[in-house]
C-alpha cells in the first residue's frame, strides 16, 4: 500500500496543535467557538482600552500598502495598509509575551506582531495563513521557520459598519469587538494544512478597522 507523502513540518504542526489545543481548552477565560472544520478560540477583553488606543496610533504611523507573495497591491486582493510593530517597544513586547503565554508556544517561533488598518472599501479577500509549499516563495519561508501553525489576531476597535472576519469555509462571520482576540489552528490534528481556515477580511463600509496579528511557525522564526 502506498502511504501519502508527509507534508513539510507535519510532525511539528501536529505536536503544536495538540499542545495549544489542550492549553486553550483548559483555560476558563477562553471560549471555544463552534466552527465546522476549524479550531477557533476567542478571548474577550484581551487588550485594554489604553493598549488599543496606543496600537491604533502606532499602526497609523507605520502603515504601508500590504504585501502578498504572489500578487502586488494593485491586484486589489489585499487592500489594507500594514506594518510590523517595533518589538523593542515595551507595550508591544508585553502584548507579544501575553500571546506567547496564552498559547504556550516558544517566543522564538513567533513572527513580529503586525498591525493592519482597513479604511472604507478596503478588504482582504479569502485566503489561508499557511503557505502553499508548491509555490516559488516556499524555499524562502522554509528557511525562515517553515510552515505557520497558529494565528492570533486581536481587534483594536469596533467598526461602524462592515469589516467582519469571515471564515468562509466554515460559514462563520465574526464582527470586530474592541480588545477581543481570536486564535485558530492553521493545521489539521494530523499536521496537514487545513483548508477549513479559509477566511477573509470583509470590506469596511464606515469608519476604520485596526487589528494586530501574530503568526507562529513550526520552527524558530527567522
Amino acid at each position: 500500500m502506498n502511504l501519502p507523502e508527509p507534508v513539510p513540518d507535519q510532525a511539528a504542526l501536529a505536536r503544536l496543535g495538540a499542545q495549544v489545543r489542550a492549553r486553550l481548552r483548559a483555560n476558563p477565560d477562553v471560549l471555544a467557538v463552534a466552527a465546522p472544520g476549524l479550531e477557533l478560540f476567542a478571548i474577550g477583553g484581551f487588550l485594554g482600552n489604553a493598549e488599543c488606543e496606543s496600537l491604533i496610533a502606532m499602526i497609523d504611523a507605520i502603515a504601508k500598502p500590504s504585501a502578498l507573495h504572489e500578487l502586488d497591491y494593485a491586484s486589489g486582493y489585499r487592500t489594507s495598509y500594514s506594518g510590523d510593530l517595533d518589538p523593542s517597544d515595551p507595550m508591544v513586547a508585553s502584548i507579544s509575551r501575553r500571546i506567547d503565554a496564552l498559547l504556550g508556544i516558544d517566543a522564538a517561533n513567533g513572527e513580529p506582531l503586525q498591525g493592519q488598518r482597513y479604511l472604507p472599501g478596503q478588504e482582504y479577500k479569502p485566503h489561508n495563513d499557511w503557505f502553499y509549499t508548491s509555490e516559488g516563495y516556499w524555499p524562502q519561508e522554509d528557511a525562515r521557520g517553515g510552515q505557520r501553525s497558529w494565528t492570533a489576531m486581536a481587534y483594536c476597535n469596533d467598526v461602524a459598519a462592515g469589516g467582519a472576519t469571515a471564515f468562509v469555509a466554515a460559514g462563520l462571520w465574526i464582527e470586530p469587538r474592541r480588545g477581543a482576540l481570536l486564535v485558530w489552528n492553521n493545521a489539521l490534528p494530523g499536521g496537514q494544512p487545513n483548508e477549513g481556515t479559509l477566511h477573509a477580511g470583509l470590506p469596511v463600509e464606515r469608519g476604520g478597522k485596526y487589528i494586530v496579528t501574530k503568526w507562529y511557525r513550526a520552527r524558530q522564526w527567522g
